[in-house]
């Protein structure tokens, strides 16, 4: 691939095309709003000029309700050899697109599994998809080329390709994408009329859980929009759990002891069930997860703390797998918990308590 068109430069459209840059591909970039394709220009990803004439890679980075109409139009003008979108629903917008009369052997759908709470070119990062899955959505209709420069457009990123039907991904993003964001958005809208005492309790768990509600609303609309129908079924599940939760937990109120052991048993089956779909969540680099030991460390919240815990840990001779830092309600400290492999957790403690770090057991 040696030259690329990317329509919209938003988070998304923006981290492929400074991917592709930085590997030599000549990336025009076009954007219903001009100054956005500007900015994504200023910051390397290619040139705002549209190409003298056909390119190979046609990348669409509109939202799920444009995508068909963004792509007609470049295919009915021969913008380039093949087309891609890179929408988070699939199977809508091949639908639609076929509806038109086009033919579809230029065309592959494209979903690449990384984001962020953030949009716009600003957000954007040439690393985004690194080691991140992309998958392909491909028929017995797409010509090998269009396959192939799908396939060399998730090299450049460094991506993990991965090949799915259209309607099988979005049923897919569905369960791990779409109806987890609704969820967060739900437990985080209990927080905005809570009272502060409360708040002020809020600690890593409330983060986690929240994260994601801090996307941009219209994006979700646009996603939401594209795919309502599985994400509604998987809701209408979440919903029976609701229910048979709240009457266990009904049932713990009870003065009778076969009631309170009712309940018991109905929120021990939940938690357990949590328990067995949690460990099937893919770990470090999309392996098999794993358990790691947790090393903690109270840090003052001061300039090079964690750089030099990393580099005490280095001199320790142990990796360190993931972090996660807990801040002090109140109080320029934390918590940085270092997850390690079990074997080194002892080697890693003392290590730093030679250090004079303080380490919380």
């Amino acid at each position: 691939m040696r030259t690329a068109l990317v329509v919209g430069t938003g988070l998304i459209g923006t981290s492929a095309a400074l991917a592709l840059a930085g590997r030599g591909v000549t990336v025009h970039l076009a954007d219903h709003d001009p100054e956005q394709a500007r900015t994504a220009a200023a910051l390397g990803a290619g040139t705002d000029e549209a190409p003298e004439g056909p390119v190979d890679l046609a990348i669409v980075a509109a939202p799920p309700g444009h995508v068909a109409g963004v792509l007609a139009d470049a295919m009915r003008r021969g913008a380039a050899r093949g087309y891609i979108d890179v929408a988070s629903v699939k199977g809508g917008p091949r639908r639609e697109l076929e509806g038109l009369g086009l033919d579809l052997s230029s065309y592959i759908g494209t979903h690449p599994m990384s984001g962020r709470e953030k949009s716009g070119p600003l957000a954007a990062s040439g690393d985004l998809f690194e080691g991140r899955p992309w998958v392909l959505t491909p028929t017995r209709d797409t010509d090998t080329e269009v396959l192939n420069l799908a396939l060399e457009l998730v090299s450049h990123c460094r991506a993990v390709p991965v090949v799915m039907d259209a309607d099988a991904h979005d049923r897919a993003v569905a369960l791990v994408s779409h109806m987890p964001h609704l969820v967060s958005s739900m437990v985080a809208a209990r927080l905005q009329h809570a009272e502060e005492a409360a708040v002020r309790l809020c600690g890593q768990g409330i983060r986690d859980v929240t994260r994601i509600a801090a996307s941009d609303p219209g994006m979700w609309i646009d996603i939401l929009s594209a795919n309502p129908g599985p994400v509604a079924d998987l809701l209408t599940d979440v919903a029976g759990d609701l229910e048979e939760t709240v009457r266990a937990l009904r049932s713990l109120q009870s003065a009778d002891e076969a009631k309170r052991l009712e309940g018991t048993t109905g929120i021990e089956d939940m938690l357990r069930r949590g328990n067995a779909g949690q460990v099937r969540v893919p770990g470090k680099h999309g392996s098999a997860p794993r358990v790691y030991e947790v090393v903690a460390v109270l840090i003052d919240d001061q300039p090079g703390q964690l750089a030099r815990i990393f580099a005490d840990a280095g001199r320790a001779g142990v990796n360190i797998e993931d972090v996660r830092i807990e801040h002090a309600t109140g109080q320029q400290a934390g918590l940085v918990q270092l997850m390690v492999e079990p074997s080194a957790a002892p080697v890693l403690a003392a290590s730093l308590r030679e250090r004079g770090w303080a380490i919380r057991q």
